[in-house]
């Protein structure tokens, strides 16, 4: 990644010799709804949070800043709250092209916005060490997906949450 570059890819073997550049979910989002706290590539000040397919679900890896504090060496709960939201309608938007046979990105643009956030806080959560975010599509319908995600640090499930997303309404998006 080049600096100022806001868009991250990661390289995936194919065969030896073989190489291609795989984007994250929020990188498909058009630009007109890319401001998200949690995983806008176009808000500086955001998390950058960035969904991948691991197999049938979903992960996601985020390190929180010192400033992310809860108590100390602990993770605010509202940074895990925005992980699992985030994380959740990004999967949200990667099944439903899935489903439709498409890449993602491809016309008409899909993006999901939130209507339910259910977070459960199992265990402290440590700061200063990688969480990882694994999602599991429970249910898909036309316009909402539930997903589950599952938050892990150091191994161990900190937290869980279910994510209800809608597909967004044509009034959020700017023309």
């Amino acid at each position: 990644m080049t600096k100022g570059s806001r868009v991250c890819y990661i390289k995936l073997s194919l065969q030896e010799g073989q190489a291609m550049e795989k984007r994250s979910f929020q990188d498909h989002y058009a630009d007109d709804v890319s401001h998200c706290y949690g995983c806008g590539r176009l808000n500086p000040e955001g998390l950058h949070i960035k969904s991948y397919w691991d197999g049938e679900e979903s992960v996601a890896r985020f390190t929180p800043r010192p400033y992310h504090i809860a108590a100390p060496g602990f993770v605010y709960g509202g940074t895990i709250a925005s992980l699992i939201d985030c994380h959740g309608t990004g999967t949200a938007a990667a099944v439903t092209y899935r489903r439709e046979g498409r890449e993602m990105g491809t016309e008409p643009k899909l993006r999901f916005v939130t209507a339910s956030l259910r977070v459960n806080y199992l265990l402290p959560t440590p700061l200063g060490v990688e969480l990882e975010a694994r999602g599991r599509v429970k249910e898909i319908g036309d316009r909402k997906v539930t997903i589950s995600v599952d938050v892990l640090a150091e191994g161990k499930i900190c937290a869980n949450g279910e994510v209800v997303a809608v597909l967004m309404p044509d009034g959020m998006k700017r023309r």
